[in-house]
């Protein structure tokens, strides 16, 4: 079985690619920077350099493959919804092209909004261009993962959590779901290892239960030894800070809106079940990841 891999060095592909290696396989792992997959896994991996941007490419990379993981980086885009719709259009021709049996791609919780969701508003793009290959072509399928948020966000707010406040834009007290990137990295590989397939489905990952920032500050303080508290700030103070920051204003309103468009009354398409419910709690990740990570930077 041939298994393609993008992103194959990031929070979820690091585990994805291990849970194939263990599988007997030798995953195609497809990457702008293929000399960092090199120095991990040597010879037990096929490694090809490749911008997503470049449909010929991509086409050529995932050509013969039966299944192919596909994560969709941000970049540094002033337009990141635009900049996923370009990568999404280009995978899609390559999908079609090279007659990629099954796609499987990591999206998020919020995607089947499909517009006022900031960032995700991307990955709906993606989506929705993946779902016309898959209905022009019955010998073709597609996975949606709808993810939850990803504990591993919190390694961009050490300086926050050292100061002891994380500014929100939710209320501090209001649930949503947060999973561990391994535990997605276990979903996709059970998805991308299994000979049925549907035209198109959409598999949620919710992690073990949902947290507010409340909740999960609360861990994260009883794991480092200190206080940490959320701190509610307005919209249009965000805003104001990130714009001090450089971004663009498409740039501000991708990051704004993954907050604004999930808040309140938002409920997701797939709700928790034991299908859509993971294992690993953010005591236990943020143990192993958060811990050496904050120690690291003291």
């Amino acid at each position: 079985m041939e298994i393609a891999v993008t992103a194959p060095s990031g929070h979820v592909g690091r585990f994805l690619v291990g849970h194939l290696v263990r599988a007997g396989l030798r995953p195609r792992l497809l990457s702008r920077h293929p000399e960092r997959a090199r120095t991990s896994w040597d010879d037990l991996v096929d490694t090809r350099e490749v911008d997503l941007r470049d449909a010929a490419a991509v086409t050529e990379a995932i050509r013969g493959v039966d299944a192919l993981y596909l994560v969709v980086p941000p970049g540094e885009s002033d337009d990141p919804v635009a900049a996923y719709a370009t990568v999404g259009e280009a995978v899609a021709t390559a999908v079609a092209a090279a007659r990629v049996p099954h796609t499987v791609l990591q999206s998020s919780v919020g995607a089947e909004l499909r517009r006022g969701a900031g960032e995700i508003d991307g990955l709906a793009r993606v989506e929705e261009m993946l779902d016309r290959v898959a209905a022009a072509d019955l010998g073709l399928a597609v996975t949606h993962l709808r993810c939850g948020y990803f504990y591993s966000n919190l390694l961009y707010e050490l300086d926050a959590i050292r100061s002891g406040a994380v500014a929100v834009l939710r209320s501090a007290d209001e649930p949503f779901s947060w999973v561990a990137p391994a535990d997605i990295a276990t979903v996709g590989a059970s998805l991308l290892l299994r000979a049925d397939r549907s035209r198109r489905s959409v598999q949620a990952v919710h992690g073990p239960q949902d947290l507010s920032w409340d909740d999960a500050l609360a861990v994260v303080g009883g794991v480092l030894g200190r206080p940490v508290a959320a701190h509610r700030v307005e919209d249009d103070v965000m805003r104001a800070t990130l714009a001090g920051f450089g971004m663009s204003e498409a740039q501000v309103e991708a990051v704004v809106g993954m907050s604004t468009g999930l808040r309140e009354r938002f409920v997701p398409e797939q709700p928790r079940t034991p299908v859509t419910t993971t294992d690993t709690t953010l005591g236990a990740w943020a143990w192993a990841e958060l811990r050496p990570a904050f120690n690291a930077t003291e």
